[in-house]
């Protein structure tokens, strides 16, 4: 296995060191649910069930620090003032982690699906999101992790209107 490789993903490039190749497997399974942001005249709350597949790509760097490739998908919920639609997103996620501490860091950017953009009054654009997050966990356990997570949702400028909806989740997951 090389020792450095150049990762192009989500138009983003990332250096990673000292790179393992893994079996692809079902890392975790949860459930988040989590309310918007904004008070522009709709308030919107969204409900999901998750996985999470590890990607075969990680690396070891500095003392103990860990950097993770995983692939999500999602389905659920979104919803306001009565107007529900399916959501569901596919896409990838970098987790980085101290081999000691109970807690770590992820981010990452998924193509999503709407089946509804017009919310009275709001208008999201189009059925294509892209939907991007930065989340914090906090291992419980072996095998019980709870997060927090700030999730950005927007059609990315491909439609207009483009007002975007930012969320707060909260979830809990079983780690495998």
């Amino acid at each position: 296995m090389t020792t450095s490789r150049l990762v192009l993903l989500a138009g983003v490039w990332f250096i990673t060191l000292g790179t393992r190749a893994q079996d692809l497997r079902l890392e975790l399974t949860g459930g988040r649910w989590g309310f918007s942001t904004e008070t522009r005249g709709s308030s919107f709350e969204q409900a999901e069930v998750y996985a999470g597949v590890s990607l075969p790509w990680d690396c070891d760097f500095a003392d103990n620090w860990w950097f993770h490739w995983r692939a999500d998908v999602t389905a659920g919920w979104l919803g306001s003032h009565g107007e529900n639609a399916f959501v569901g997103s596919l896409g990838p996620t970098l987790v980085m982690h101290h081999l000691n501490w109970p807690v770590s860091l992820e981010g990452g950017l998924s193509p999503t699906y709407v089946s509804r953009y017009r919310f009275d009054p709001t208008n999201l654009g189009s059925n294509l999101q892209f939907t991007s997050h930065a989340q914090l966990n906090w291992d419980i356990g072996e095998h019980l992790q709870l997060s927090y997570r700030f999730q950005h949702m927007s059609d990315g400028g491909l439609f207009h209107p483009n007002p975007g909806l930012n969320l707060h989740m909260f979830g809990i997951a079983f780690r495998f």
